[in-house]
């Protein structure tokens, strides 16, 4: 063994190597059957570092979905072509790739009721891609809001028109039956010397409990849901309260005006609806007010739409007022009465004089006449058929307005003889409590 070592070490020109026994012989050995570096040409990679491995993905997605200052001014940073971000780790677990291999401790139980879990490979999806691919491509797909037809607003699911709850409780007084609609929601800008220019969310709102209690305030923020909030809370600390005609309407018509934008304001029976401007709808609903006609000419501000219709609001008269103004008994006359009159209200003191009696639309009007465009004639207004039935309907054209007259003034249909023949007096109470008196004795 030792002769052998001998000729290995010879051969191997160990010159300067003292080996003192075996163990470091077969050491020097081991070292010298090791390839030389000099020989061997090894294949050295460079560290490949770029920032798709030094950054996380919110940084990443950031890069690619925002846009630069400049672009943002100019309009780029709204819109449909706004890139959406995508979570790329949706839809995959930690330890399951495309080899599918089972790690215990990783995806798997290390122990399996008594038996120790092995790594093992499993069977590959081959869906697994497919499902990836499928649920990524849901991502970038804009899916808009969902709301029920009564909390959406005027126009989809944009604020303006939408209800945000009644105002905060103050103390005592929880505001219970307050609805608010917003009227208004807009940015606004604001240029300043060392923020230069400053966004806020400018929001304009009216409250009301739908029994004439009802309020209207601004808020602004840089947030939107602070700047509802405050106009909310504002609205609730400026509630005035509005008379309605039978809980369902105005008093009468009006006319009113806030800068150049005017309204007319007429009363309406009850179930017309509203027929009016969408911002006075809305006032309407949180108002009480369930019947009305308005018309808007010139601008259509909606914060001078309601400030010009709140003025109205107050600037009404109740019956009582118009009575002792005018010096005069308020009787309204209704068709669906037969035109019967009802004493609304009683002025103190009656003036005898009733030459210049006002008209009442005239008088609440202010002395304005509405300008209307005259309603076109009928299609069949010159057809011969036409003409002959308003020549057969010429004798009697004036009866009914006549009989609604009569039974508003003396109680019965009579004319001038009826004092002179009572017997040919046409009474229909009389007739009534006659045939009354014949059933009974039957």
């Amino acid at each position: 063994m030792i002769s052998i070592v001998g000729r290995v070490i010879r051969n191997n020109n160990f010159s300067g190597l003292q080996i003192k026994n075996l163990t470091e012989c077969i050491s020097a050995l081991a070292l010298t059957a090791a390839p030389s570096v000099a020989s061997t040409h090894y294949q050295i990679r460079p560290a490949t570092t770029s920032f798709f491995n030094k950054l996380p993905a919110e940084q990443i997605w950031k890069g690619v979905t925002s846009v630069s200052n400049a672009g943002r001014k100019r309009g780029r940073a709204s819109g449909g072509r706004k890139k959406i971000a995508k979570n790329l780790n949706r839809g995959q677990v930690i330890g399951v790739g495309k080899a599918n291999i089972l790690w215990p401790g990783l995806n798997a139980p290390v122990i399996r009721g008594k038996e120790l879990v092995k790594q093992q490979k499993l069977p590959e999806d081959p869906d697994r891609e497919a499902k990836l691919i499928k649920i990524r491509s849901e991502m970038g797909v804009f899916r808009p809001l969902k709301l029920s037809p009564i909390e959406r607003g005027w126009s989809g699911a944009k604020v303006p028109g939408r209800s945000i709850g009644p105002p905060d409780p103050v103390g005592e007084d929880n505001f219970e039956g307050f609805d608010t609609r917003v009227i208004e929601y807009k940015s606004v800008f604001n240029m300043t010397g060392n923020l230069g220019r400053k966004r806020r969310i400018s929001a304009f709102v009216v409250t009301g409990n739908g029994q004439g209690m009802a309020g209207f305030a601004l808020g602004k923020a840089i947030e939107g849901r602070v700047a509802m909030t405050t106009a909310k809370n504002r609205a609730g600390q400026k509630l005035i309260f509005i008379e309605r005609y039978n809980d369902h309407t105005v008093l009468h018509d009006f006319f009113t005006q806030f800068g150049s934008t005017k309204i007319f304001v007429k009363k309406m029976p009850e179930g017309y609806g509203l027929k009016c401007h969408r911002a006075i709808k809305t006032m309407c609903e949180v108002i009480g007010i369930k019947d009305l006609h308005a018309k808007v000419e010139g601008p259509t501000n909606v914060q001078h739409i309601v400030k010009a219709f709140f003025l109205g609001l107050l600037q009404q008269k109740t019956h009582e007022q118009l009575a002792e103004e005018t010096g005069l008994h308020l009787v309204e006359f209704r068709k669906e009465n037969l035109d019967c009159p009802v004493v609304m209200a009683s002025p103190q003191n009656v003036r005898e004089d009733l030459r210049d009696t006002p008209d009442f639309l005239q008088y609440v009007m202010d002395n304005r006449v509405v300008l209307e465009r005259k309603k076109w004639p009928p299609f069949f207004a010159e057809y011969p058929g036409h003409k002959k039935y308003l020549w057969n309907c010429e004798k009697r054209r004036t009866h009914h307005k006549s009989k609604l007259h009569m039974m508003a003034e003396y109680g019965s249909v009579r004319s001038f003889l009826s004092e002179k023949h009572p017997e040919c007096a046409i009474d229909y109470h009389i007739k009534t409590r006659n045939k009354a008196k014949e059933e009974e004795q039957q």
